[in-house]
């Protein structure tokens, strides 16, 4: 059978294989492809008449599933699905499979780092050292921005699945408390240091809030003028979830007032960022390119799991299943 991997840079750069994939089937690995609807001509041209397909952030539309007759499979080389219309998949039954757990250790160590970073602003310290500030300082230290202690401190977490946990965990390690909102609830995950809150309680009374949940139609913009309000003058916001749960204006709005201290984002509600994203120009922001995924091991995770949902789609018992 005849694969193709449209868009593969990102996972593997060049310190991966893509044999796996190639003992399993003829595989032909595009960089990139179009991360926009605008480029489904480019798309279809590329699939051709292969019957495997799989894409990171490459739109598989109604129209390219359409257009590719012999397609039969679609791997997700992400957790997120939203670039394929299932739908439509479904309709034509084709299968399409994601990648889940892949990245939990790598997220929420993302998460604790931007926290930390915020605390204690490691690297404007190391520069201010580095550019003489220490040398020809008065005292025997210094520090150019308010630094924080974490422990006894309460952490909201929005999403308490697995990274959610796993986040808990390590700021628990920290001494904090931790106030989690999910859709479902799993008593057994409550303890003297964890307990599950409702928003607006969790919005009053955490000193950090952290955001681990998906992306819905009914959390879009979650984070806005109404939900800041409610929250604790002061409060540390972090983000390595999906972009659009935020109101990247309020945000900004906030940071700018000091309503909300700080800010840790991985992520932003169109990516690569827009350079008018009023993030860009706030107060105290601290935004990285999209990288909580992508350390190696992770990525090699993901790899080892896309072999394997292909293994399991030729081997006629599909697993990771998004169309069921």
């Amino acid at each position: 059978m005849k694969a193709i991997v449209l868009d593969g840079y990102t996972l593997n750069p060049g310190d991966l294989s893509w044999k796996g994939l190639q003992d399993l089937c003829e595989t032909t690995v595009y960089d990139r492809t179009a991360t926009t609807v605008a480029g489904q001509a480019l798309i279809i041209e590329r699939i051709g008449d292969a019957e495997i397909v799989f894409t990171n952030k490459t739109p598989i539309t109604a129209a390219v599933l359409a257009a590719a007759t012999r397609l039969k499979y679609v791997g997700v080389l992400a957790t997120g699905y939203n670039v394929v219309d299932v739908d439509a998949a479904k309709k034509k039954g084709v299968v399409v499979t994601n990648i889940p757990t892949y990245g939990t250790a790598a997220v929420s160590q993302l998460a604790i780092a931007l926290l930390l970073e915020v605390c204690h602003h490691v690297g404007a310290h190391s520069q201010a050292v580095m550019e003489g500030d220490w040398t020809v300082n008065k005292d025997w230290c210094f520090w150019n921005y308010p630094l924080i202690e974490l422990a006894g401190k309460t952490m909201g977490i929005i999403g308490f699945g697995r990274i959610g946990q796993t986040t808990a965990r390590i700021a628990q390690a920290l001494g904090m408390k931790i106030l989690a909102h999910d859709r479902v609830r799993i008593k057994e995950l409550e303890s003297e240091t964890v307990r599950y809150a409702e928003l607006d309680e969790l919005y009053a009374k955490s000193d950090v809030i952290s955001l681990h949940c998906p992306l819905f139609d009914d959390n879009r913009g979650m984070i806005d003028k109404a939900s800041i309000a409610k929250m604790k003058d002061g409060v540390i916001l972090l983000n390595t979830s999906r972009g659009p749960l935020v109101v990247e204006q309020d945000l900004a709005d906030a940071l700018d007032s000091g309503k909300i201290a700080a800010a840790g984002v991985d992520v932003v509600s169109s990516e690569p960022i827009a350079a008018d994203n009023p993030l860009l120009k706030a107060k105290n922001c601290l935004i990285t390119p999209h990288i909580a995924w992508a350390p190696k091991e992770s990525r090699g995770r993901l790899m080892d799991i896309a072999v394997e949902n292909l293994r399991s789609f030729l081997g006629g018992n599909p697993v990771n299943l998004v169309t069921k």
